[in-house]
């Protein structure tokens, strides 16, 4: 048997795996599940953690930093609820993963990354994909995207207090999701659905994300 049959094997055992976590812990959503198997995530992480791909645990990738464990990504973009219809913004790149994934559920996303290195890898593995509705883009998404308004926003950092400017980046009925608490502890993840100019608030888990970054940095 080759090598790649065994690699073929263990990623649809792995995955399997996933599926039967994500239902225990109530997402039972096929839509999601065939998006996320159309995207091979060992092409979004380095050569030694391909074995834990498919895993919920965090990944190490460049920069210093990591992406968030499948089962995680899963949960929150389930709770995006996209259909096809929407423009979504991603407020870290990272690998660039979670927009492979959205691209196969949203209209368009739209995704932000401070990293320069991150955000030219990213952008060559959605080519390599032939993904043709992710803008992505190297700047400061802190503070939003002027490309809005946006029906979803997604943001894979944690704000110290609820980000109400980004009210202005949705539309009406519009939601946000990111995680809101300091970075020495537990944050709490949140569904912020806009109702007029403000926002309706759902907590839906708790998450430990590092803590937005504002700027860019000088080097890499």
């Amino acid at each position: 048997m080759s090598d790649t049959r065994q690699v073929s094997e263990a990623e649809r055992e792995g995955f399997a795996a996933f599926v039967l976590r994500m239902r225990s812990a109530g997402v039972d959503d096929k839509t999601l599940m065939a998006a996320m198997e159309s995207v091979p995530r060992r092409n979004f992480v380095a050569a030694e953690y391909h074995h834990v791909a498919l895993g919920p645990g965090t990944i190490p990738i460049a920069c210093g930093e990591a992406i968030e464990g499948l089962d995680l990504q899963a949960r929150i973009i389930h709770a995006l609820q996209l259909d096809g219809s929407q423009r979504v913004l991603e407020i870290g790149t990272g690998t660039g993963y979670t927009a492979a994934v959205m691209s196969r559920l949203a209209k368009r996303v739209h995704t932000v990354e401070r990293y320069k290195t991150l955000h030219g890898e990213a952008v060559q593995r959605l080519r390599q994909l032939g993904i043709t509705n992710v803008v992505a883009t190297h700047g400061d998404g802190s503070a939003g995207d002027d490309a809005g308004p946006f029906d979803r926003i997604v943001c894979w950092s944690a704000f110290d207090s609820p980000p109400r400017s980004f009210a202005d980046h949705l539309v009406s009925a519009g939601v946000m999701i990111c995680a809101i608490g300091g970075g020495e502890q537990a944050q709490i993840l949140v569904r912020m659905s806009k109702i007029g100019s403000r926002f309706e608030r759902e907590d839906i888990g708790t998450v430990r994300f590092q803590p937005i970054q504002r700027g860019l940095p000088a080097v890499l």
